[in-house]
This record gives structure tokens, C-alpha cells and sequence, in this order.
């Protein structure tokens, strides 16, 4: 179901929780407020939710995990391709479903049915990411960006090891990065800056390779430290170097200049004469020009 783009507004209804053969929800950009209503993990079949661009607030539903379909226990079997079954019992699929996905808008057709994904980003949600989001092991996207979550990121969030996708930027999580990062092996777009994150980045190949991809990866958490952090930041320093010399080197060259000229000015009585001429003649020469050209504005104005 597509209703995203449109204006409607007031809390999002309770009976969602009735549609239980939904797999594609979308409710982006609209005005919707209020609480994610609870009973909308009653949704087991959900491949796909979307509510970009709200005014949602409360917390985020602690019951996840009871989006069955989007753990890998409960993916579906290797005989029944569900775009297939949706060709053969409804018609052909003349649907372009936008997806949001590492950083970029990516439009899919029939394959839709392959892309598993959780999209709350752009609202007011409060509280913290709740544990149980990490039992959804077969999340592709997970993106909770732009919004007001605080607290510690899931201890367990490697357990979503079928992650591609993860953006948690733009919120108040505070704490260490969980060391279990690491296993998110398919892991190929991270956003976890502007948060309030501290401690050591965890060591290892995968994150290293993303801020070589990625280097906005981190800013704003001015408590983190350690590679690639500090390894940037030698680098920064070293292009610096140069950069300060110089400009110091000119500074304090222009300032010895002006010395010599001011005590060359006060030995040479020649010299300030001089310079008191050529002052005087500058002035003069403005005055007349001023002059001039003020005639010759009026004297227009006047004909006219």
C-alpha cells in the first residue's frame, strides 16, 4: 500500500494493525503525528515500511521483533519467488517503488519483492533504539536518520547481519559503538555522525574500508578518537604546517617593512616632505575630480 506524497494528517489508525497480509507499507510525506501506533507489529508479513517525512513522535514500538518476515528464519523458501506468484496470481507489476538506500533514491519494479528494508528517518521520535530491532536479521536497510533517539546503540546490532544499509545519523545516541559492528560483513553504507558517541572507534578492515569510502562517517561526536580519527587528523596537521609557515612568513614579513619605512621616515626629513607632497597632491586631484563630476551630474539634471 502507497499513500506517501500526500497531505494526510492526525495520528496514524490503530485498525493498521488489521491489515495483516500488508508486505509494503508507505506513508511518506505526509503530515501524520502522534505515536507509531503499537499494533502495527501486528504486520507479520511486512517486507517494507516507510514513514519518512512526518511528524511522528513517542517512541519508537518495542516489538519488533515481531516482524517475522524480516527475519531470515522466515525468509521466504527457495521454491516460491514471490514475484512469480504475484505475476501469475494478480498481473503484471506496474508499480516504481522509491527506496531510500545508501544515501541515494533507488527505484525498484518487480524486484521490490527482494528489497527488505525500515525507513522512520525525518520525524520526532523519542526514546532509544529498541533491543529487539536487532532480532530482524534479515534487514537490508535500516534508517532511523533525523530524528531526537537518544541512548546507547543496541549491544547486539551485529546480529542484523544481513544489513547493507544502516543510517542513524542526526540523532542523540550517546555511548560507545558497539564492537559487534564488525559483523555486519555486507555492511557498504554507515552514517553515524551528529550524534553525541564517545570512546574508541572499533578496530578492524570493515569500518576502515567505509571511511576510506565515506569519510562523513563520524563528525559531529566530538568524543570519539582512535583510527581512522586519528590517522585523518595527522594528516590534516601535516598539510597544515606548510600553510601556517607561510602565512606567518608573510605576516610578520609585512610588519618588518612597515618598521623600516616609519624609521626610515623618521631619519630622512626629505622623505616626509615628500610623502606630505604627494599626499596633498592626491587630495587635491580627488577634490577636483569630486568637484567636476558633481557639476556635471546637476548641470544634466537641470537641462532635463
Amino acid at each position: 500500500m502507497d499513500l506517501s506524497m500526500n497531505s494526510f494528517y492526525g495520528p496514524l489508525p490503530l485498525w493498521i494493525g488489521d491489515l495483516v497480509y500488508l508486505r509494503f507499507l508507505q506513508l511518506s510525506h505526509n503530515l501524520f503525528s502522534g505515536d507509531i501506533p503499537m499494533t502495527i507489529t501486528n504486520l507479520k508479513r511486512l517486507r517494507q515500511l516507510s514513514l519518512v517525512g512526518n511528524s511522528l513522535d513517542g517512541v519508537m514500538p518495542w516489538s519488533l521483533s515481531n516482524f517475522t518476515s524480516i527475519t531470515q528464519k522466515h525468509t521466504k523458501r527457495p521454491w516460491v519467488d514471490m514475484s512469480i506468484w504475484y505475476t501469475g496470481y494478480v498481473g503484471k507489476f506496474r508499480e516504481v517503488w522509491p527506496v531510500v538506500m545508501k544515501r541515494q533514491e533507488l527505484k525498484y519494479g518487480l524486484r521490490v519483492f527482494d528489497v527488505v528494508g525500515i525507513d522512520l528517518s525525518l520525524n520526532e521520535l523519542v526514546g532509544g533504539v529498541p533491543e529487539g530491532i536487532t532480532s530482524l536479521n534479515g534487514l537490508l536497510n535500516l534508517n532511523l536518520s533525523w530524528n531526537y533517539l537518544s541512548g546507547k546503540i543496541p549491544t547486539k546490532i551485529g546480529a542484523m547481519e544481513s544489513t547493507e544499509s544502516l543510517d542513524l545519523s542526526r540523532n542523540k545516541l550517546s555511548g560507545e559503538i558497539p564492537s559487534s559492528l564488525l559483523d555486519l560483513t555486507y555492511l557498504s553504507s554507515l552514517d553515524l555522525s551528529y550524534n553525541n558517541l564517545e570512546g574508541r572507534i572499533p578496530p578492524g578492515s570493515q569500518l576502515d574500508t567505509l571511511y576510506m569510502q565515506n569519510p562523513s562517517i563520524y563528525p559531529g561526536n566530538i568524543g570519539l578518537c582512535g583510527p581512522p580519527l586519528e590517522r585523518n587528523q595527522q594528516r590534516r596537521e601535516k598539510v597544515s604546517e606548510p600553510v601556517l609557515f607561510s602565512y606567518f612568513g608573510l605576516r610578520s614579513g609585512f610588519v618588518a617593512g612597515l618598521w623600516v619605512m616609519f624609521c626610515a621616515l623618521l631619519v630622512k626629513k626629505a622623505w616626509r616632505v615628500a610623502l606630505f607632497r604627494l599626499f596633498d597632491k592626491l587630495y587635491d586631484n580627488t577634490y577636483v575630480f569630486v568637484v567636476v563630476s558633481w557639476g556635471g551630474i546637476t548641470g544634466r539634471a537641470t537641462t532635463i
